[in-house]
């Protein structure tokens, strides 16, 4: 199987996970005085011209994880914030990371700084104001003295979080994760992709969102071709990032022998991993996935990632992950194969519709869950196209 160079070593010196063990009441005091798996914390409070003011400087909070999200706050959810300062109700605090001496990633808050920056850059149109109704319709440049003034005097308070209490790097970065998970409160659930998208910020996460929206992949999961395509924001797996996870389950289950935890928890592993990732591993990442999606689309063509037959079964005519799990995997295993597969289509597409008629094919459907599952629909589908290039 074809390897990017940082993947030969990927899975050397795995964080081990918190186990739960006995310990005495001394042991447990030595713990919390040693500051393990604590985080420091600063609070800091500025008036709101002040604030966005600051944004403008160079690496001081970094945003660009975050608009790489696909699901914002409204201009109504944005006017609204303008209404609770004006009317003086208490917003909660922004949270950031301190990554280096003043410069911050924003661990939690990024909607109520994208609102204030569009307020205070006259982006923002008021609309569906319930107590200021008067104001709508109206920018900051357009408002009376009085009220920009109140406004101004409004702070924007914010929790800084250090953590130096962990010398070691992934572990920092998984209590990174765990802080992330629960201070988010911007109304907005977030998947687990969106999670890592704002955590695992570099070239790997750039190339999931690339792949994830090229055309036989997108149209194999329903998802619309075109960026400017108004049913691409309300498309589930789009909002979500589900596309891009899809993407990055390709590329770890490619190592399902590593397979530890449960899936969810592989996946932050490999994410974490691939923050490493150099120019050459992700152009030689990218080159896997384009092979592999190629010949699995050159063999399966409009049905690719759908188990059923589109006449046979109507309702159960779409793609499912776990199917899609054991196709891209199973055929980036044989790539150096790939042009006697294609002279073999007909024997691929037989063989694979017997492995989906016996008595395995539930775990094609995400029937099997477990780690044993995944690993043994992936050897299944693998042995499949073994035998059929052995004949």
């Amino acid at each position: 199987m074809l390897l990017a160079p940082f993947e030969e070593k990927l899975w050397d010196n795995i964080p081990s996970k918190n186990i739960q063990k006995t310990m005495s009441d001394r042991e447990i005091r030595a713990k919390y005085n040693k500051g393990e798996q604590r985080i420091i914390t600063e609070i800091n409070r500025e008036k709101l011209p002040s604030f966005v003011e600051s944004l403008k400087k160079p690496d001081y909070i970094d945003l660009r994880p975050f608009y790489q999200r696909r699901a914002r706050w409204n201009p109504v959810q944005q006017s609204r914030l303008i209404e609770s300062f004006l009317i003086n109700i208490p917003v909660p605090p922004i949270i950031l990371y301190e990554k280096a001496y003043n410069s911050y990633e924003v661990m939690d808050g990024q909607q109520r700084i994208t609102a204030l920056q569009a307020f205070y850059e006259n982006k923002l149109v008021l609309q569906g104001l319930e107590l200021w109704p008067e104001l709508n319709g109206r920018k900051y440049e357009d408002l009376p003295l009085t009220i920009k003034a109140g406004i101004n005097r409004r702070s924007l308070s914010s929790i800084v979080l250090i953590f130096e209490s962990e010398p070691n790097p992934e572990k920092a970065l998984f209590l990174k994760q765990r802080a992330f998970e629960r201070l988010n409160t911007e109304g907005v659930d977030l998947s687990r992709q969106e999670i890592r998208n704002c955590l695992y910020l570099g070239k790997f996460n750039e190339l999931l969102l690339t792949l994830a929206r090229k055309p036989i992949f997108a149209e194999a999961w329903g998802i619309p071709i075109e960026d400017n395509d108004k049913k691409l924001s309300k498309n589930a797996l789009y909002k979500k990032m589900e596309d891009a996870e899809l993407v990055l389950r390709f590329f770890a289950l490619r190592h399902a022998e590593e397979l530890r935890g449960d899936l969810t928890e592989f996946l932050d592993l490999y994410m974490m991993k691939s923050m490493h990732c150099s120019d050459k591993d992700v152009e030689m990442l990218e080159s896997i996935f384009i092979q592999t999606i190629d010949l699995a689309h050159q063999i399966y063509g409009q049905d690719l990632f759908k188990p059923f037959d589109r006449q046979s079964s109507p309702r159960q005519y779409r793609s499912y992950k776990a199917y899609y799990d054991a196709v891209m995997v199973g055929f980036s295993r044989h790539l150096s194969d790939t042009n006697l597969l294609i002279s073999r289509k007909e024997q691929v597409i037989a063989r694979t519709r017997q492995l989906l008629n016996d008595d395995k094919a539930r775990l094609f459907t995400g029937g099997g869950k477990t780690n044993a599952d995944i690993q043994k629909r992936i050897q299944l589908f693998d042995d499949m196209l073994t035998q059929v290039i052995a004949e």
